[in-house]
């Protein structure tokens, strides 16, 4: 619970007792990233109540066996933000999970990822070597009319729906757009191309009113109402908050628009995929650690931190695209890279040093192979471990293979590019990648080993789900075979 409850609780007393709002809503996220809530008649907005917290089976979310499964759920106060409805809003608060011990005693549930990040940004403060971790990521996802999907025992398929598209189907509630757009040509595309403007502007205006700070948004690259929202820096608790209040922001405008959102790193065939770029630098007593004189403006410290990043590439990748889907996006030849190498200003390299940022305050690094389909908590906290164990044992990539490769890494010479190290191409490669090397993740107690064993468990689950299951693409295939 926040230190300065009493105050905290004030202050949102009073906002309520103002207000329309009839409901608190509760969020605590479960392992593998979504929320889950309780929600409650503003009514029980009391001292006793947020003090005494709410209690939930922690099984149901996969946190623990059945047999011991009491968990609280107490709110962080200082989370809290709105979130719109069909009839208005409802008042929305994060919550930590905790647990009661034989005395009665609550602590700190260690597994919850929100404690994980609490114990990374603890972990840094003790290394010394900086204060503050800052992340600003990237957020893609695709805007469709209309999404519909099954899956059963004689029949699984998809169809989703955008009037961007060049080759729609009318569906007798409106013709095709006049102006649509080619499946790779939708880039900071126009209106009237760019149908879906109007509904992100709506959504960057409710998110700047709650305090997230929006940089811009724009079309992206997929025509069928692929588009990005880039918010500025924020210390690594807030990141890992404003992500799953985005996303859940997003998909509810979109539905109150009739629309549908979604996140997937690669929802459609033959159209870009979703990632979620992320950038980052550390700071200390103020100061932007990433800034120097060595390559691409970068210090010497980032130069270690992005050796963290590509030696520990492949295990990342089983917390920061933690999805069979992940893998439809990670495709040689594209803009998403499989290549384990740092570059400025290259995007065709995991690790990116952009080239248009000139102010030494705001220099740094971006990793390009994350996606949404992560828990934020997790992967933020994980990239920092990685970089922060490139620091302290000196990994300078430019003496480890990992580049700095500036040409296009798809048109290099086959024995060029059979040097360089790839990413994982499958889930299970990331997993086995994570279950080699964690220990990294160890370090400063930061990530608990049952944690990352409870993590692969729910992942390996998840991919076996998958696994026995035909594809429809596979009656294309081999039917006649």
């Amino acid at each position: 619970m926040a230190d300065n409850f009493e105050s905290s609780f004030s202050e949102l007393d009073e906002m309520l007792e103002e207000s329309n709002v009839e409901f608190v809503d509760f969020k605590v996220v479960d392992p593998i990233g979504k929320w889950r809530h309780i929600t409650i008649p503003k009514s029980n907005f009391t001292r006793e109540f947020l003090s005494r917290g709410i209690g939930f089976d922690g099984s149901s979310y996969g946190y623990s066996a059945v047999e011991n499964s009491d968990m609280l759920l107490i709110p962080d106060l200082d989370s809290a933000k709105f979130e719109p409805t069909e009839d208005g809003e409802v008042l929305s608060l994060i919550g930590d999970i905790y647990r009661v011990d034989e005395n009665g005693d609550r602590e700190r549930f260690a597994n919850d990822p929100r404690s994980t990040v609490v114990r990374a940004e603890k972990y840094l403060n003790e290394t010394g070597v900086a204060d503050r971790f800052m992340v600003s990521p990237e957020f893609e996802f695709y805007l469709f009319d209309n999404a519909r999907f099954n899956y059963g025992t004689t029949r699984g398929g998809f169809e989703v729906d955008s009037v961007e598209l060049a080759n729609r189907t009318a569906t007798g509630e409106g013709e095709s757009q006049p102006h649509p757009l080619s499946s790779n040509g939708g880039y900071h595309a126009p209106r009237p191309g760019d149908d879906v403007m109007e509904l992100r502007n709506r959504i960057v205006s409710y998110l700047e009113r709650e305090g997230v700070p929006v940089k811009y948004h724009h079309h992206e690259v997929g025509g069928a109402g692929e588009s990005e929202i880039e918010v500025d820096f924020n210390d690594l608790m807030t990141s890992g908050d404003n992500t799953l209040y985005i996303k859940h922001v997003v998909r509810l405008i979109a539905q109150l628009s009739n629309r549908s959102a979604t996140f997937m790193p690669k929802p459609i065939n033959e159209f870009p995929g979703n990632g979620m770029h992320l950038h980052q630098y550390l700071v200390k007593d103020g100061e932007n650690l990433f800034s120097g004189e060595e390559y691409g403006g970068l210090s010497q410290l980032a130069l270690y931190f992005i050796g963290g990043l590509l030696e520990h590439g492949k295990s990342l990748m089983g917390l920061t695209n933690p999805t069979t889907n992940s893998y439809k996006r990670l495709i040689p030849g594209h803009e998403a890279p499989v290549d384990l190498v740092f570059a400025k200003s290259n995007r065709s390299a995991a690790v990116r040093i952009p080239g248009y940022v000139q102010s030494g305050e705001r220099r740094r690094v971006e990793l390009r192979t994350v996606d949404a389909t992560c828990n934020p908590y997790l992967a933020y906290s994980a990239v920092l471990m990685a970089g922060l164990d490139g620091i302290i044992n000196k990994i300078d990539p430019r003496s480890s293979d990992y580049g700095p490769i500036e040409e296009n890494i798809y048109d290099l010479p086959e024995p060029e590019k059979a040097k360089i190290k790839s990413a994982p191409n499958s889930l299970k490669g990331a997993l086995d990648a994570l279950e080699e090397d964690y220990e990294y993740l160890l370090t400063g107690n930061v990530f608990k080993e049952s944690q990352i064993k409870n993590w692969l468990r729910i992942k390996r689950e998840e991919e076996r789900l998958f696994d026995d299951k035909p594809h429809p693409f596979e009656f294309m295939l081999y039917y006649d075979l």
